[in-house]
C-alpha cells in the first residue's frame, strides 16, 4: 500500500527537467539542442550561465533529497519504500515521460540522496569526484566513480556498524541502501555511456577544455 504511491511521487519529482526550465524561461534556448543535449547542470554550464547550472545541480539534488524524505514521512521510515522511492526518482530524472524519455545523467539527483540516506556516504562520493575529477581532469569519470562510490560506501558503513543482533533475514537500512545505490549506479553508467565510448577513444572533454589524452 505505501510503495506504489512511494514510486509514483519518486518518478514525478525525478521527471521535472529543472535544467530545461530555467534555460528556456532565461532565455538561453533549448538545452536538448546544445552540448550533449542532456538537461543536467554540467551541459546548462554549456550555456555559459555558470549561476543557472549551480541552481539546476541544487534543483536536481534536491529531487533527490525530497524523494527520500517524503518516501520517509509516507512509509514510517520503511528502508525498502525509502530507497524505492529514491531509485524511482532517479529514473524520474533519467527518463522523463514529458521530454520522451531523453532526460540527465543522473549524478546530481544521486548525491542529493546520498546526503539524505546518510551524509557519510555523500561525504564518501564527493571525495571520490575531487580526487578523480583533479587527477584526471574529466568530468564524467568523476561522476561515474563517485556513483560507484555510493553502494560501495554504504556497504562499508554497513560492515562498520553490524552487531550481532542482525540476522540473514533481517536487512539493516545500510545494507538496504547498498543494494538500492548499487542499482542507481548502473543506471549512471549506463546514461554515460557516450562518455564511456568518448573515453576509450581519448577523446572526451577535460575540464578546462581539450581532450583526454
Amino acid at each position: 500500500m505505501e510503495m506504489l504511491p512511494a514510486l509514483i511521487a519518486g518518478y514525478l519529482l525525478g521527471s521535472i527537467p529543472f535544467g530545461l526550465i530555467l534555460t528556456r524561461l532565461t532565455g538561453a534556448g533549448d538545452l536538448r539542442k546544445i552540448g550533449s543535449g542532456s538537461i543536467g547542470a554540467t551541459n546548462v554550464l554549456r550555456t555559459g550561465r555558470k549561476g543557472l547550472a549551480a541552481a539546476t545541480l541544487l534543483l536536481d539534488a534536491g529531487k533527490g533529497i525530497v524523494s527520500v524524505l517524503l518516501a520517509s514521512w509516507w512509509s514510517g521510515g520503511d528502508a525498502e519504500v525509502i530507497i524505492a522511492a529514491a531509485c524511482a526518482a532517479m529514473v524520474g530524472h533519467c527518463f522523463p515521460i514529458w521530454l520522451r524519455f531523453n532526460g540527465g545523467k543522473g549524478v546530481a539527483t544521486l548525491l542529493g540522496i546520498d546526503l539524505a540516506l546518510d551524509w557519510r556516504i555523500l561525504l564518501a562520493c564527493a571525495l571520490v569526484w575531487l580526487i578523480i575529477a583533479r587527477l584526471t581532469k574529466i568530468s564524467s569519470l568523476g561522476g561515474m566513480s563517485s556513483a560507484v562510490a555510493a553502494p560501495a560506501a554504504a556497504f562499508a558503513l554497513y560492515l562498520f556498524e553490524r552487531t550481532g543482533t542482525y540476522t540473514f533475514w533481517v536487512k539493516p537500512t545500510l545494507l538496504v541502501d547498498a543494494i538500492g545505490l548499487a542499482i542507481m549506479a548502473v543506471l549512471v553508467v549506463f546514461q554515460h555511456r557516450a562518455n564511456v565510448i568518448r573515453l576509450r577513444a581519448g577523446t572526451e572533454s577535460r575540464i578546462g577544455g581539450g581532450q583526454a589524452a
